[in-house]
């Protein structure tokens, strides 16, 4: 893999040039399992207080062209909203499907699988060691799905997240394994809920959070955060509804990024980034 430059770390410290620099988006192939590699799209600033994982919903396939472009997705609420992670000072990792499940049903079918573990645990395992900073899990809709399995699979000890970010969550789903149903007690690491008031998709229907939220028993710090207002069009599962925070994005973006930053434990980087 072509080496590069993501963080002016060293440049800050050495010159006491601003912190804030803008990095230029980077797309980085990482290997995971045998002859399988995970691809994500890299952005933020310099010195990040954390990191975070974005998973879009869907079947999850964004299919990232080495000019970090998407083929599909690029209006999900986590991938459109990217950059406003960044801004608040976020190391943002876009993931994709692995290089695996790049053809039809890409994540579907997939999302709590062993393998889903292992290849988002080393995308976990290269950021931490190239920024030294907490990383999160954030997903949206379905993927919601991986994020909370993948929390309940890997504890912090093991390689896992340091925390969990859930919003517009799969609280009912007739076709696989909504969230309350999975072994929420295993999470051991703070976990938000955001989710809209109004959110009219079938599958994540506000009165179900109730269910969610009391089966995080071991989650050290848990909240949820209700979002109203905005507009809504088309179908009430799209990122254009009130399910994808549609005209409210940087109110719930700074309020998620808030929680994550106050929540979690900062540790100075030190290291430039470098695959």
């Amino acid at each position: 893999m072509k080496r590069f430059l993501v963080l002016a770390i060293l440049q800050c410290l050495i010159f006491g040039t601003v912190s804030w620099a803008q990095l230029t988006p980077t797309v980085v192939d990482i290997p995971t399992r045998p002859g399988v590699t995970q691809r994500f799209l890299l952005v933020g600033q310099v010195n990040p207080k954390a990191a975070v994982i974005l998973f879009a919903g869907g079947h999850g396939g964004l299919q990232i062209q080495p000019d970090g472009s998407f083929l599909w997705g690029a209006e999900n609420f986590l991938v459109r909203t990217r950059e406003m992670f960044a801004a608040q000072g976020l190391l943002v990792a876009v993931v994709d499907a692995p290089s695996d499940r790049q053809s039809p049903p890409y994540l579907s079918g997939f999302r709590q699988t062993s393998q889903h573990v292992a290849d988002i645990k080393a995308v976990i395992a290269w950021l931490k060691q190239q920024a030294h900073i907490p990383v999160w899990l954030v997903g949206t809709s379905r993927g919601t799905q991986s994020a909370a399995f993948i929390g309940t699979q890997l504890p912090l000890a093991g390689g896992g997240p340091d925390g969990l970010v859930l919003t517009s969550t799969i609280l009912t789903d007739p076709y696989g394994r909504a969230v309350p149903l999975m072994e929420l007690n295993r999470i051991g690491v703070p976990v938000l809920v955001a989710h809209h008031l109004q959110d009219g998709c079938f599958l994540c229907p506000y009165t179900e959070l109730p269910n969610l939220m009391n089966k995080l028993t071991g989650a050290p710090k848990t909240e949820l955060l209700t979002f109203d207002g905005g507009q809504t069009t088309g179908d009430p599962c799209e990122p254009w509804a009130y399910h994808g925070f549609n005209g409210i994005e940087e109110e719930v973006v700074t309020k998620i990024a808030k929680w994550i930053t106050t929540n979690t434990n900062i540790v100075p980087v030190y290291d430039v980034l470098l695959d």
